[in-house]
């Protein structure tokens, strides 16, 4: 059975407005709550690091406390940031986490290696490009599926370098494919499994699936999908 990590915008403007500074997500108890405070929505603009710890500070002290849970309820905690030094500053306010990084370590050269010192859980994400241009760089071979197993298949060899032993792939629903494409890695999710890693999926109201999002994670769940990055607000 698939496990849901909820999702918790601390921004203004990501795509899906519901799940902005939407807490009401922790009542469906999800098993990862995944914190993010830079939208990644096409065409968002960038955001500083300060900025961005800004908005996800005070969460974290409330994390930290206690003070967001009743005593028998806590997820696992997922922060979902490109940047070395936001991992860094969260695990000082709250210990382990898990990282959700859309770059796979390739936005900040510093994100692998402090990873693999902290040994944290990692989720690696294929994309190209950024949300101004991921848009336009869709063009792949005849196999799309192929050329993300490579993708991932040098990440593997990237992360081991690192000491990295504990992370997952997400193929990037949504970042640089096609409404075609997207169902298509859906219908064949289950080729990833030659990489013998947990798959996670998030599919819920992207602009592909054209208010299909439920028949979007079922086919995930069908093709071997281990976790649904899902809005749950």
């Amino acid at each position: 059975m698939a496990r849901i990590m909820g999702i918790l915008n601390l921004t203004p403007d990501s795509f899906w407005e519901p799940s902005r500074y939407g807490y009401e997500v922790l009542d469906s108890c999800p098993d990862i709550l995944d914190v993010g405070a830079v939208s990644t929505r096409p065409g968002a603009d960038e955001v500083s690091l300060e900025e961005e710890w800004s908005r996800l500070e005070p969460f974290l002290k409330g994390w930290a406390s206690g003070e967001l849970f009743e005593t028998f309820y806590r997820p696992q905690l997922s922060v979902d940031t490109t940047r070395a030094e936001i991992v860094r500053r969260c695990y000082e306010c709250v210990g382990p986490f898990m990282v959700n990084d859309i770059s796979a370590g390739e936005d900040d050269p510093k994100m692998l290696p402090l990873v693999g010192e902290l040994d944290l859980p990692y989720v690696a994400m294929h994309k190209r490009g950024n949300p101004k241009t991921m848009d336009a760089l869709t063009d792949y071979s005849s196999d799309i599926v192929a050329d993300i197993i490579a993708y991932f298949r040098d990440f593997e060899r990237r992360a081991a370098e690192c000491g990295i032993i504990d992370w997952i792939l997400d193929p990037g629903l949504g970042f640089a494919k096609t409404e075609e494409q997207n169902w298509q890695i859906l219908e064949q999710l289950e080729r990833f499994k030659v990489l013998g890693r947990p798959i996670l999926i998030g599919a819920s109201n992207k602009r592909f699936t054209k208010g299909k999002t439920a028949e979007a994670n079922r086919l995930a769940v069908l093709h071997g999908a281990d976790i649904l990055r899902i809005h749950l607000k």
